[in-house]
């Protein structure tokens, strides 16, 4: 293939014949991943919606571990928050209006801010470009932090696409998931080949290292180095750190939604310093629903492995 294209010819063996991956993925290793992993931080902070999904004109509501919550667009396009059910009658605030920077109740005209009115109180927000996170302190039960923990993305231009998805199972189910590199090329074959796990996580660097080919179509594909981390209990960062797109990122976070219930939110942030690339920004409202269906493809199989693992350990019938 010629150096100007990402694409690279490869050969694997038929799915049956490629390398077992069983004796590597020992059930002990991935759960102290998950351990190290679910003691870290959050300050709070829950994935909500993508940036795209609030706008300035219409709320948007979403639950969080069995809490209403409503989002809106204040004064300058700053993300509103706060609880879901309208401090008058109990109104869905989800239902109601944005004039002004300020959420109506279609019930009876409550206007609502950035302030407290009554026993209505806004939860602090925060909009990273792609994501908008709530900060719920008596839901999460850490001490508060100012911001949420954000991974680094690529630096420039880039281009990101959002996914979610709901399952039958709890966030650390989905981490779980993600920990769990050697399911790859098995689990997936549509997706992925030659996967090969070239590190694995410790205490002093803990991180997964792997190397794989993203199938194209047909024996195209494009091999790629990528690390997985975990920077909060509730997300995933797989990070390319050799190979094309070096520095794009793959976030998938895990919000509960209560009653075993957990919504995937997983945010897709390209970069390539191809000059094509520009291109590729341009089609952007094409590429997009693409990049989605490439995620929820994933996320459909994934899902049935958290709701599965979801599914023993609530029996205490997990392996291991």
């Amino acid at each position: 293939m010629p150096d100007r294209l990402p694409l690279r010819a490869f050969t694997s063996p038929p799915w049956a014949r490629q390398e077992p991956t069983w004796r590597d993925a020992k059930p002990a290793l991935i759960e102290a991943a998950l351990k190290r992993a679910t003691a870290r931080p959050s300050g709070n902070w829950f994935v909500v919606a993508a940036s795209r999904e609030v706008v300035g004109d219409r709320p948007v509501g979403r639950t969080v571990a069995g809490r209403e919550v409503v989002l809106w667009r204040g004064p300058g396009g700053v993300p509103v928050a706060g609880p879901g059910s309208c401090p008058h009658l109990g109104a869905p605030l989800c239902h109601g209006a944005v004039a002004g920077g300020r959420l109506v109740c279609r019930w009876h005209g409550l206007a609502l801010g950035g302030e407290r009115f009554g026993g209505w109180s806004p939860f602090p927000a925060h909009d990273d470009g792609v994501l908008v996170w709530v900060r719920l302190d008596d839901v999460g039960g850490e001490e508060p932090l100012p911001e949420p923990v954000l991974p680094a993305r690529p630096v420039g231009r880039a281009l990101d696409a959002v996914t979610t998805l709901v399952g039958r199972c709890e966030p650390e189910d989905v981490i779980a998931n993600r920990l769990d590199p050697w399911h790859g090329a098995w689990f997936h074959p549509y997706s992925f080949a030659n996967l090969r796990v070239l590190e694995t996580p410790t205490e002093e660097r803990d991180r997964f290292l792997v190397e794989v080919v993203f199938r194209v179509v047909g024996r195209l594909g494009v091999p790629v180095t990528a690390e997985f981390t975990c920077p909060d209990p509730r997300t995933v960062v797989m990070r390319i750190v050799a190979g094309e797109g070096e520095g794009s990122v793959v976030e998938t976070h895990a919000t509960p939604l209560g009653d075993g219930r957990t919504a995937v939110v997983e945010a897709t942030v390209a970069h390539s310093d191809r000059r094509g690339f520009t291109l590729v920004r341009r089609a952007a409202p094409v590429i997009r629903p693409a990049m989605r269906w490439a995620a929820a493809r994933l996320w459909r199989d994934d899902l049935a492995y958290a709701e599965r693992r979801y599914a023993l350990r609530s029996r205490g019938a997990l392996p291991g």
